[in-house]
């Protein structure tokens, strides 16, 4: 992803730029075509070991960086994937982008991307 100030950039496996923000406009463009909602997502298990990593960080503190990295690598996937929808629909934005996540199994959760396609000008 490619950072502007503003909002990101994602270019598409086709070379296509796909602008992406968490906020309802993009400043400088105008939105000309609403294509509606886009999501992406991707559920992950916990790895045994940063599970026996993150029992030993448990107890003596610090930030449980394969969790981080899980989260990291979750995100970008689900983002890739909302993306991928975007463009298929015609986009080349998508707008008021938000994450979610929730467990979905024991062991197991499922991060959610979700935001407006657009097309902007």
């Amino acid at each position: 992803m490619e950072n502007s100030g503003e909002h990101s950039s994602v270019k598409t496996v086709s070379g296509q730029n796909i602008v992406i923000t968490n906020v309802e406009t993009i400043p400088g463009k105008r939105i000309v075509e609403h294509f509606g909602l886009v999501s992406g997502s991707t559920i992950r298990a916990k790895h045994i070991g940063r599970d026996l990593m993150a029992s030993l960080k448990n107890i003596v503190g610090g930030e449980l960086k394969g969790y981080t990295q899980l989260l990291s690598e979750s995100r970008d996937q689900a983002t890739r994937r909302m993306v991928r929808q975007a463009v298929d629909l015609g986009a080349n934005a998508v707008v008021n982008v938000r994450f979610s996540t929730s467990s979905v199994a024991q062991g197991a959760a499922e991060l959610y991307a979700y935001g407006t396609a657009v097309r902007v000008e």
